[in-house]
């Protein structure tokens, strides 16, 4: 505490006078909404005018400046304080916060991005610590700047796991730029929170998760303005103990005020008692510059030196082809960063790891928080990131993939061991519902390369698209299909086998695009010519190239897919062609919960290998004959 200078009193009761118009503004904005959580604001509003105008440094009227200590609100229902902290740092009007959650406003119920004072969206409980890692550990290595990552959490969020996936990083990679405010005002949505006021606990809890925890009195702006000037060797949890809905008397501490405005005639009286408690003070606070030594970054033309260096024929995994992919795009682009949930010699990151072990980042098994941190490391345009684990591991972080859309983040994922043919680890570790899990977000894309060339081009187009790109890589070794030099784009498909005389167009990917070719072959001995298309992006899909050649082959396709039936590739090929007449589609997938085996007994068993695709061609060209 050496160099710990307190606050004169001037300072100290226009802190206090902040916090108090906080709360008007929080109040006077939800009753205007008719809607949004007054009491959840209020209990913060000390906190809130302590950081900004105590503690961090940032430029108001940039907010987001790379210089600027980072803010990540975690319990984003409290978005009004948000907005009122924003308004008295003269960046918006008072009247604008007005018109919160109106659907030509900007300001939402929780934060959104297109405010430019939030670098990520939260509301989903649980997230906003993930990404203040991301940004913390961003800021420590990548940057070597002096901002400093301040995250706001509510007690009831501290019950998610994600929460303690992301304490865990913190700690273990010694992230002392990063505070974390812990808002303990015992109430949750419909019950107290678990541990209630017992401060003690959580203190308890965070040191055991190795934070400095240090608890206090979260409405004493001294003690906050004590503790948030406090030099730091480790991360550092701040429990501050609170009450929900301080400054409204009748909902002090008390159930059932949760997520409800206060009437108008209530809000009035309420704001008139709290105005009252503003005393006249002349000083105006203003937030600390920012040190400048944020090195500038351009993400722009993030390229690959050269072409893929695969010959025709050679065999290699779209999964080592992938990290083989990654080392290279990292060689000539020092902004792009790698990390992985512990699967790195599985999913082949660790080539990246091994050519440039500074960029990469070993999240461990806690794929909820990756996400978090990938989400994190992309804010502000700092970093190119990548994240790979088994496909099938991405389904428990849905909800972090979700809100990393909402965050308008550009993040890219790679999910190795998909499907069947993975073979005899089983179930548990076969990717089978990641392309329907993808397809459904809205920002995403979808790259389902099936040799080295086509993944080495999957990995440097992604690192150039915007939003959330997902890579689907296999586990066998398959055979090259392109030369070096043929060109990729998202959206565009290939078509890899075509005669004069084709009776049925064969879409495949990976694994079962190779079966199809095998089909081909077998079918061309009796004299049954196939049309194979590679789509190479599931979304969006070339439904253009898929048209076209399907009414070639009168209409004819068949799907094959290592994925369960439900929003795989059988599905959006099916949505691409649902308007055109004399079509007919026929689906071949994984029907029910797999099991053990070798890889083609598998493919076999579920009837996606060559020969059930050479059989559902028969069949089709048998029946369209019957038909006749």
């Amino acid at each position: 505490m050496e160099d710990y200078h307190k606050p004169d009193q001037q300072t100290l009761q226009a802190l206090r006078n902040v916090a108090n118009r906080l709360r008007i503004n929080s109040i006077k904005a939800t009753t205007a909404a008719g809607s949004g959580h007054p009491t959840s604001c209020c209990s913060v509003a000390e906190i809130m005018s302590v950081l900004f105008f105590n503690t961090m440094k940032y430029r108001p009227e940039d907010p987001r400046n790379i210089n600027n200590d980072r803010f990540v609100l975690s319990k984003g229902h409290a978005a009004p304080v948000l907005y009122a902290v924003w308004a008295e740092a003269g960046y918006l009007k008072d009247s604008e916060l007005l018109n919160l959650r109106k659907v030509d406003s900007i300001l939402e119920g929780h934060p959104v991005p297109k405010q430019q004072f939030v670098d990520v969206a939260t509301g989903s409980l649980g997230q906003g610590l993930g990404a203040a890692c991301g940004m913390a550990y961003t800021g420590k290595y990548f940057d070597k700047a002096s901002y400093n990552v301040y995250c706001l959490l509510g007690d009831g969020e501290m019950s998610e796991g994600s929460v303690w996936e992301a304490m865990s990083f913190a700690s273990y990679y010694q992230l002392d730029n990063l505070v974390a405010i812990l808002d303990i005002n015992r109430l949750g949505q419909s019950d107290p929170a678990p541990l209630q006021h017992h401060v003690d606990k959580y203190q308890k809890r965070c040191e055991a998760f190795g934070w400095n925890a240090i608890i206090v009195d979260g409405h004493s702006v001294e003690e906050l303005t004590k503790v948030l000037s406090q030099p730091r060797h480790q991360p550092t949890a701040i429990i501050a103990k609170t009450i929900k809905g301080k400054g409204i008397s009748a909902a002090e501490d008390k159930m059932g005020w949760h997520g409800k405005p206060l009437p108008k005639e209530m809000a009035e009286g309420v704001m008139k008692d709290i105005q009252a408690r503003i005393m006249n003070t002349t000083k105006r606070l203003y937030p600390a510059t920012p040190t400048e030594d944020s090195p500038p970054v351009s993400l722009r033309n993030v390229r690959m030196p050269n072409a893929p260096n695969y010959k025709l024929g050679e065999k290699i995994a779209t999964r080592k082809a992938y990290g083989m992919a990654l080392a290279k795009l990292g060689r000539y682009n020092e902004h792009v960063v790698a990390l992985d949930g512990d699967t790195k010699n599985s999913t082949f990151s660790e080539l990246f790891k091994n050519e440039h072990p500074e960029r990469y980042v070993e999240c461990y098994i806690a794929e909820q928080n990756m996400v978090s941190i990938a989400v994190g490391c992309a804010t502000r345009d700092r970093n190119v990131v990548f994240a790979s684990t088994f496909a099938t591991f991405f389904t428990r972080a849905y909800d972090q993939l979700r809100m990393a859309a909402i965050s308008e983040s550009n993040i890219n994922l790679c999910g190795s061991h998909c499907g069947v043919s993975i073979g005899e680890d089983g179930p548990s570790q076969m990717g089978l519902e990641d392309i329907a899990m993808f397809r459904a977000i809205p920002t995403a894309t979808v790259f389902y390369p099936s040799d080295g060339v086509s993944t080495e081009k999957a990995v440097e187009l992604a690192a150039n698209t915007k939003g959330v790109c997902f890579i689907r890589t296999s586990r066998p070794e398959n055979t090259v299909l392109y030369n070096s030099n043929e060109d990729f784009h998202v959206g565009q498909a290939k078509v890899v086998y075509k005669t004069n005389d084709d009776y049925v167009t064969v879409i495949g990917a990976g694994v079962t695009l190779h079966e199809a070719l095998a089909a081909a072959e077998m079918l061309k001995k009796e004299r049954i010519n196939i049309r194979v298309i590679d789509p190479f992006t599931i979304k969006p899909l070339d439904s253009k190239t898929i048209i076209e050649h399907a009414k070639a082959t009168r209409g004819r396709i068949v799907t094959v897919e290592d994925h369960y039936y439900e929003g795989g590739l059988g599905e959006a090929v099916c949505s691409a062609v649902v308007n055109e007449t004399g079509f007919n589609v026929h689906r071949m997938a994984v029907a029910h919960v797999p099991r053990s085996g070798k890889p083609t007994e598998l493919l076999k068993i579920f009837g996606i290998d060559r020969d059930a695709i050479a059989q559902a061609v028969r069949k089709m060209l048998s029946s369209s004959a019957n038909a006749k």
